[in-house]
């Protein structure tokens, strides 16, 4: 079974969103996508100042067994994106919640946040 923290909020597409507060959100995929992946080989991320609306392929993730588009959850601007990741793609698997996020977005609609799936509905769309 993945570890699907209670704190975060998910989209079908299995991207997690981390609310950091200040109308900006925190984004990677979850750690039953990288499951499903593979060992990453390469993430292939937005640039920083690009907008965003959701279900948009901003990213790509790559594995040892395919490429992945990573879609936007939430509409925004582009204002972070992990550049350690650019040396470092493996760090989705080690730490998909922590050290392998992959962008941030300034959100152009807060209201879009209650659109994402909570953990119980996002690990009841994995089960199905």
């Amino acid at each position: 079974m993945s570890n699907i923290p209670s704190e975060l909020k998910y989209a079908s597409s299995h991207e997690w969103v981390r609310n950091e507060g200040d109308g900006i959100v925190t984004v990677g995929i979850t750690e039953h996508a990288q499951e499903l992946l593979g060992d990453m080989v390469f993430v292939e991320l937005p640039e920083v100042g690009d907008t965003v609306d959701t279900g948009d392929d901003v990213a790509v993730a790559e594995s040892v067994k395919a490429a992945s588009d990573i879609y936007a959850p939430v509409s925004g601007e582009i204002v972070e994106v992990n550049e350690e990741l650019e040396d470092s793609p493996e760090l989705v698997n080690s730490d998909a919640y922590g050290d392998g996020w992959m962008f941030k977005v300034k959100l152009s609609d807060e209201g879009e946040l209650g659109n994402l799936l909570d953990a119980e509905g996002y690990e009841n769309s994995i089960e199905e």
